[in-house]
């Protein structure tokens, strides 16, 4: 054989293992770029509606598909044929249907709805659970009145349960008198359900807006749940209009959810985006706009605080500590005035926004 020829033969097998070793690679940046899709497409399936074998069943189907795809198919159709591959569990995820008819938890079982007629609220299923621990108590639903010229303040809470960054948010509207009535929006859970946050992003529960003495929805997580924050502060700037506005998004949001059911999801249907969209409808002007902190919620008292949204007469470490509630709500206990004792010589209480034109 000539020298030349020979040296032609030498680099063709050399190319081939590299050649190899280059279309691995390649498909292996396929998968890497695809995987968020994929790993969502798995998880739709996982928790997807039908019987638990039928979903796993599928999840894994699904994983061996895009794995066929991924290093079988040609090049030029990997991007056409995983997207395809996609709108599979896409199109299962957005047929999954909210149900108000399901197993519920005990403190779940009743949700609110409401009556108006002219200045005069009734509300149905106000919850007023009694508490011995957090997992044994008495489940109580009432039904309450409620004068809407009478109305005067809004507070809003934070709760934090440790991850600093994130934190469950809560709104309570005040009316002379001491009384105050409570929101909280949450997951709806059945029977033996527990909370995941990764759950949450894929239609496992249903949206769940409970009004509740703060006797109720306050002490649980003050009194008897372990390692909760709670963090209390009087909104200002509020109008009186804005702030009869602001209640009635809630209780609107309630009926809505009473005559139709809603799935939660953990980024843009949870405490805080949820309440964010009520309360920028009703915003003074130059508040109201989207913030960084609407996620990070847990920063969402300082941003406020910059925004003279909450009481500034100190720094705001010190406001902070001085509106942490857990402490005062441990000893007012049971009390009948245990909103008025939780509110008492706290910074800003004094101010009284609904007064505002």
């Amino acid at each position: 054989m000539k020298t030349g020829d020979q040296c032609k033969m030498n680099r063709r097998v050399k190319s081939k293992p590299n050649g190899f070793i280059s279309e691995v690679l390649l498909r292996l940046l396929f998968l890497i770029l695809l995987f968020p899709f994929f790993l969502w497409g798995f998880f739709a399936f996982w928790w997807g509606s039908w019987p638990h074998w039928v979903c796993v069943t599928l999840a894994v189907l699904y994983s061996f598909l895009n794995i066929a795809v991924i290093f079988i198919a040609s090049r030029q159709w990997i991007l056409l044929l995983c997207f395809l591959v996609f709108l599979i569990p896409l199109a299962s995820f957005f047929l999954m249907q909210p149900s108000n008819d399901r197993n519920w938890q005990p403190d779940a079982v009743s949700i609110p709805y409401a009556e108006i007629n002219g200045d005069t609220l009734i509300l149905h299923n106000v919850r007023n659970c009694d508490y011995k621990t957090e997992t044994d108590f008495v489940p109580h639903f009432e039904t309450r009145t409620y004068d809407l010229s009478k109305l005067r303040s809004v507070d809003w809470m934070l709760v934090d349960w440790g991850l600093k960054y994130v934190a469950h948010a809560m709104v309570s509207f005040g009316f002379e008198g001491d009384q105050y009535l409570c929101f909280s929006i949450e997951m709806r859970k059945e029977v033996g359900e527990e909370y995941s946050a990764i759950k949450g992003f894929f239609r496992q529960y249903e949206l769940l807006y409970i009004v509740g003495d703060e006797r109720d929805l306050v002490r649980l997580r003050t009194n008897f749940r372990k390692g909760e924050d709670v963090y209390l502060y009087r909104l200002r700037g509020v109008s009186q209009k804005n702030l009869r506005g602001f209640l009635m998004g809630y209780i609107n949001r309630i009926n809505q959810l009473h005559e139709n059911a809603e799935w939660y999801n953990a980024l843009t249907q949870n405490c805080m985006t949820s309440a964010f969209r009520i309360a920028r409808q009703n915003a003074a002007p130059g508040r109201g706009k989207w913030h960084w902190s609407i996620v990070l919620n847990g920063f969402a008292d300082r941003h406020a605080y910059e925004n003279g949204g909450i009481d500034t007469s100190l720094p705001f470490d010190e406001l902070k500590k001085a509106s942490l509630i857990n402490e005062r709500a441990i000893a007012a206990g049971n009390s009948a005035d245990f909103s008025k004792l939780i509110r008492q010589g706290m910074p800003g209480m004094d101010d009284v926004p609904g007064k505002g034109e």
